[in-house]
């Protein structure tokens, strides 16, 4: 189905040429003069080659159909990680090209969206926000406000975070997985 460029985002599956491509990221354009551009960085599934793209917000691209669905993460070995469908307990087994930088997210049990076309997953979708612990900071200083001094925190599945001065070690917090970035504390 043809859809506008502005509407990309990442994970979506695109038909360029007879040859899909997923989009890793999308940004739009906006020039004080000219015309807005969405430009759209892609990997092309069949042999992994990153293509950019760059089309006029209003052009029709296609998108190609592909079956989302959600799928629970059971474990990582060195065929890939292994993810199952929880109401058939079908089993996919996904390539580390695929998952790419958002591996640390994926612990036991999680409940990812894998993007499958042809019986193969092409692009996995994380939940928006997931909840970590804090394993190593720096202490909290007394006196400290709440202005915006941000310091840097090590999480318990290894991703950096820069997190609020009262945030300390074994604390609970929820980063959003998009961009790496401490939303809250977490609230159990």
């Amino acid at each position: 189905m043809k859809v506008i460029a502005s509407t990309l985002r990442k994970g979506n599956v695109v038909d360029l040429d007879g040859k899909l491509y997923v989009v890793l990221t999308a940004q739009n354009f906006h020039p004080g003069k000219g015309t807005p551009v969405t430009q759209v960085d892609m990997r092309r599934i069949s042999d992994g080659v990153k293509v950019s793209e760059r089309w006029r917000t209003t052009e029709q691209v296609e998108r190609a159909h592909v079956d989302e669905r959600g799928y629970d993460f059971l474990y990582e070995d060195g065929e890939g990680f292994h993810f199952m469908e929880p109401e058939t307990y079908e089993q996919i087994t996904v390539g580390g090209d695929v998952v790419g930088d958002q591996a640390p997210y994926l612990t036991e049990g999680i409940r990812v969206f894998l993007q499958v076309h042809d019986g193969v997953a092409i692009a996995l979708e994380l939940p928006q926000k997931v909840t970590v612990e804090v394993t190593e900071t720096e202490p909290v200083v007394k006196g400290q406000t709440a202005s915006s001094s941000y310091k840097p925190a090590m999480c318990d599945n290894g991703v950096r975070v820069m997190v609020p001065p009262h945030i300390g070690v074994g604390t609970r917090i929820v980063i959003n997985t998009a961009d790496n970035t401490y939303v809250e504390r977490a609230k159990d």
